[in-house]
């Protein structure tokens, strides 16, 4: 049935009525008031409707209602204190709702309660001690609130409680030892909350409990030896917290186990030898510990296990091989740990094998050939071993393999010829190995591959043709081999071709000047003598010449040393030619295309693309104008290009030009700046697609962001419709960090943006933060070097700059800081109400030492909440620390992301530009544990 419309008032003269259900239909309105007059009601569900409104007073007074079940609809205010007086209920199940404030008292009433769900609300406050009362309840559901406080004592006395989930609660303090005294519990969820302190012992005497959920949380010291007692225990999770210490060995035992989930702590010592010998153990998750010792061979003695992931630990000895007949496996990891020995025979024949991960640990021998005839397998990694084989002929063409990593090992002998049937292949990592022989031609038929590495072998031969008109090839690595003949031309053609590297070869010729080529980096060309053009000095008529007589056989000695006298002396006048020259051509930008136009007076247009352009220089310049212009700044003024024929809109900034830029030649300076900054590849950083330029001005063009940029967003007309919610906020927040720690640690050599501030946040369609506006960054060429010039905007500009005038990354951690705070307060930087000559930093720091409340510099709009305002102060904390006066005390970039990763929200999102947040909201309804689906 799927009624919708509003549920009439006249529904009260149904006077005898005893059950309603108008569950799951489209009712969109608000209960009528009057509904609660049915006296005579036993049952009651308007569950799965979108209804809204306050829930109706009354329902207290049908004194035989035994079932109220109003989950799943969009109920908000507080709950109806009559509801206390319905003492012959049974069910209560409010679920995914809005309801806020806290229960009512009455609640202790409802002493026939057997099921309570009050889970995926806005509840706060402290959870009422009175529940404890509720003597008859067997299921209590209260996870996804906004609580206070932790778990009352009380509940010790609910003997009769069967099912507990308090999960995502924002609660905090010890897990009350009282929890042992309920011999019925079967399952018990307290994961994602704030409890601290050791594991309680008094859990092993719950003899019934089945499922145990403790995962990300804060607990420490050792699993208490009494879980061994659990003999039912089927799942046991207590991932993501600071536990300690060997597990107890009477895990191994415990003949119901099907999941145990470890990872993320600190735990030592071996795992139980028996662990699975007499379990279904269906899912393994022991990654990121200490644990030591050999793999147990029992693990999949029951045959169920389909997840085993030992990563990151310290594990030594063989892969067992009993792991091959394991027919249900999914998943294998024990990448960077020590084990040795061979690759098992046989995992190639597990039917059910999606990936597997064996990188960095000591393991030796051969490919094992089965798996080249896996239907299933979609990922191998087995690089960094010292497996020393030949590639095995087939596995290139197994039917479901995406990815294969064989990198770092001493693999020999040619690669196979084997490319003619690879359906799914899409990255290939070769590198490194003792490959021998040619690419052979084939590997063009992968029409899905994106990554080529053969990087560091010592192959031969031509680089085959074919491979530049792979459809998505993006990333070619050739480097350090054997590899002769020249640069095939039509790799400036190849259609998706973005990063090239051939460097250290033997190759000669002139380098393309079209396509992916105009932009290459010459490093990825040095180490071959013969090439020459395009970005490295251009090829001379003697240079030529004497390439091909190096090819001739001489005939006649005399000839001969004529020649190669004449040679050496034309090569030496070319390359004394080409160091006066060749600064003047590369600044002159003479591999570009376009040409000039005789009668405009206009210097020509040169177009210099980062990667595969749908438009020319025409389209860009054809949008240039005053009705495209979507904003201006110190630096230049930006244009909105939208481009018809390829359906393309992209942002088009064109700088400021001085005079004195063009007369002394910085002009092309900045050109080499941009250059630079175009080959930057991060997914929080705007990407520039290429520039305009001639000798009189410069354009850059970059993709363009639909929702404009955060200053906008928090202070402009955007103000109060995009960022409504403190997740939202703080994604902005990492995001820009994880964007300056690209910069500062994983650019060589770093950069430093030097004018961090909302105006030069972009926000994209999902309002992912993307850092703009690169128009003061520098490179900083040696470690410690600083740069002196101007820097930054007021408001978000270090102190130290104002008596040094040196930055560092520092000053960029500072300005991130500023930024911080924007996002907190909602505030700009200098904002009347801090007074004359204060910023936002000072502002804070004054509350401070006035001992005032910070709650009150949150925004309102998003801090709305006690539970909400706490997450929001630890991340004040750091934009405090950001913002020290003293460089030598503000963190890294990457010791930001780790402080900013601990004080993560523990709500998604509810902006109001994401599609999905209706649906979101109905998610925690039944909230169970993340791997319960396994049982």
């Amino acid at each position: 049935m799927n009624l919708s419309g509003p549920i009439s008032g006249d529904i009260q003269r149904l006077k005898s009525l005893t059950s309603l259900n108008l569950c799951c239909s489209g009712f969109s309105s608000s209960l009528p008031k009057s509904i609660s007059n049915l006296a005579a009601l036993k049952t009651f569900d308007v569950s799965q409707n979108s209804l809204v409104g306050e829930f109706p007073w009354g329902f207290g007074r049908a004194g035989g209602l035994t079932e109220l079940n109003a989950s799943s609809n969009n109920f908000s205010g507080f709950l109806p204190e009559d509801l206390g007086n319905a003492t012959m209920l049974e069910t209560l199940d409010l679920r995914g709702n809005f309801f806020g404030g806290s229960f009512p008292k009455s609640f202790k009433n409802l002493q026939k309660l057997k099921f309570l769900g009050l889970s995926g609300n806005n509840f706060t406050g402290e959870i009422p001690a009175e529940l404890g009362e509720l003597s008859s309840l067997e299921s209590m559901i209260l996870g996804y609130n906004e609580f206070e406080g932790g778990i009352p004592m009380e509940f010790g006395n609910l003997t009769n409680l069967k099912y507990l989930d308090l999960a995502v609660g924002n609660l905090s303090g010890e897990i009350p030892a009282d929890l042992g005294r309920l011999k019925l519990l079967e399952t018990v969820f307290l994961y994602k909350n704030n409890f601290e302190g050791k594991i309680p012992a008094e859990i092993g005497a719950i003899s019934s409990l089945k499922l145990l959920d403790l995962s990300d949380n804060e607990l420490s010291g050792e699993i208490p030896a009494e879980i061994e007692e659990l003999k039912n225990l089927q799942l046991l999770n207590v991932m993501c917290n600071q536990l300690s210490g060997p597990v107890p060995l009477g895990i191994g035992s415990l003949s119901q186990l099907s999941v145990l989930e470890l990872w993320n702590n600190s735990f030592s010592g071996p795992l139980p030898s028996d662990l699975g010998k007499n379990a279904p153990l269906q899912w393994l998750d022991v990654s990121s510990n200490a644990f030591s010792g050999e793999i147990p061979s029992t693990l999949c003695n029951k045959g169920n296990l389909t997840k085993l992931i030992l990563f990151n630990n310290a594990f030594t000895g063989p892969i067992p091989a009993s792991l091959s007949t394991c027919l249900l496996l999914v998943r294998v990891r024990m990448q960077n740990n020590f084990l040795s020995g061979t690759i098992p025979v046989g995992l190639g024949k597990l039917g059910r094998l999606q990936r597997l991960e064996l990188a960095n640990n000591n393991l030796t021998g051969a490919i094992p050939d089965d798996l080249s005839s896996s239907t299933s397998l979609s990922f191998i990694d087995i690089s960094r071993n010292r497996l020393h084989s030949s590639l095995p002929s087939t596995i290139l063409s197994a039917p479901s393999l995406q990815t294969l990593m064989a990198s770092n090992n001493e693999l020999v002998g040619e690669i196979p010829d084997q490319f003619q049937d690879c359906p799914s292949l899409s990255v290939l990592d070769l590198s490194s190995n003792h490959f021998s022989g040619i690419i052979p031609a084939s590997i063009a038929s992968c029409e899905k591959l994106v990554s080529l590495n053969l990087r560091n072998n010592q192959l031969t031969g031509d680089i085959p043709k074919p491979i530049a008109m792979m459809p998505t090839l993006s990333i070619l690595d050739l480097s350090n081999n054997s590899l002769t003949g020249g640069i095939p031309e039509n790799f400036g053609m190849s259609p998706a071709l973005e990063t090239l590297n051939v460097s250290f070869n033997k190759l000669e010729g002139p380098v393309p000047k079209n396509g992916a080529l105009r932009t290459i980096n010459p490093s990825d060309l040095v180490g071959n003598a013969g090439l020459c053009g395009s970005v490295l000095p251009p090829c001379t008529r003697n240079s030529a010449l004497a390439s091909r007589h190096r090819n001739v056989h001489t005939r006649n000695i005399v000839a001969g040393w004529m020649i190669g006298i004449s040679s050496v002396l034309a090569v030496g006048l070319a390359l004394f030619s080409a160091r006066t020259l060749y600064k003047r051509w590369y600044s002159n930008g003479s591999c570009f295309g376009d040409s000039f136009e005789v009668g405009k007076g206009e210097w020509p247009w040169r177009l210099m693309a980062f990667q595969r352009l749908g438009f020319a220089s025409t389209d860009i310049l054809a949008c240039v104008k005053e009705s495209n212009v979507i904003g201006m700044g110190a630096t230049g003024v930006v244009y909105k290009a939208e481009i018809s024929r390829s359906n393309t809109v992209v942002a088009v900034k064109k700088l400021w030009r001085p005079a004195t830029d063009i007369e002394t030649g910085s002009s092309d300076d900045l050109v080499g700046e941009v250059n630079l900054l175009g080959r930057l590849r991060h997914r929080n950083i705007v990407r520039l697609l290429g520039f305009l330029n001639n000798d009189t001005n410069l354009m850059i063009i970059y993709e363009f962001m639909p929702n404009g940029s955060l200053g906008e967003t928090l202070h402009g007309k955007q103000a109060g419709r995009l960022l409504v919610d403190w997740v939202s906020r703080y994604n902005i927040a990492v995001g820009v960090a994880q964007g300056l720690s690209y910069l500062h640690h994983d650019c060589h050599p770093p950069v430093i943006h030097r004018d961090i501030k909302s105006n030069n946040i972009l926000l994209d369609a999902n309002l992912d933060a993307r850092i703009a506006d690169f128009g003061l960054a520098r490179m900083m060429v040696r470690k410690n070097e600083t740069v002196s010039m101007v820097a930054g905007s007021y408001g978000y500009i270090a102190p130290e700059y104002g008596y040094t005038l040196k930055v560092d990354e520092k000053i960029d951690i500072y300005s991130y800081g500023v930024v911080l705070l924007e996002l907190l307060t909602g505030k700009r930087p200098l904002d009347p109400e801090f007074g004359e000559s204060v910023d936002v930093v000072e502002w804070i720091r004054r509350k401070i030492r006035d001992n005032k409340s910070l709650e009150e510099a949150l925004d309102p709009s998003v801090g709305n909440c006690k539970h909400v305002q706490e997450e929001m102060l630890l991340v004040l904390r750091i934009a405090l620390i950001c913002t020290a006066k003293l460089p030598k005390d503000r963190p890294s970039m990457r010791d930001v992301i780790t402080m900013l990763g601990e004080a993560k929200p523990r709500r998604k999102s509810s902006s109001n530009n994401d599609p999905y947040a209706a649906a979101k909201k109905d998610q925690p309804v039944f909230s169970t544990s993340p791997v319960n689906g396994l049982l």
